[in-house]
């Protein structure tokens, strides 16, 4: 069975710094960015815990596809695709506890 995989963006309290990342389990992964599991990385040095897009995928290859062309595009390009699906900025994580 083929495994599926969700392209997400996190932001930080201000809303200064966007990190695209792609997983195979969203749910572990946020859990991750918001424990500091790993303190060195890029998402905990800039404090990048709060999920504010998620788009999820049939294949993990289709979703490292679509990080690519995400983190490819401007800032501004990720802005815009940010208030598509959440125009208030709101911390989507809730939404995936519920999964």
């Amino acid at each position: 069975m083929e495994r599926g995989g969700t392209v997400y963006i996190i932001t930080n309290f201000t809303h200064t710094t966007l990190y695209v990342g792609v997983t195979s389990d969203i749910l572990f992964r946020v859990k991750e960015h918001k424990e500091k599991t790993y303190p060195k990385s890029f998402s905990a040095k800039y404090n990048a815990d709060k999920l504010v897009y998620f788009c999820s995928y049939n294949s993990i290859e289709e979703a490292i596809t679509e990080e690519k062309r995400i983190k490819g595009g401007s800032r501004i390009k990720k802005i815009k695709l940010i208030e598509s699906m959440n125009p208030e900025w709101r911390d989507l994580w809730e939404i995936v506890k519920e999964w």
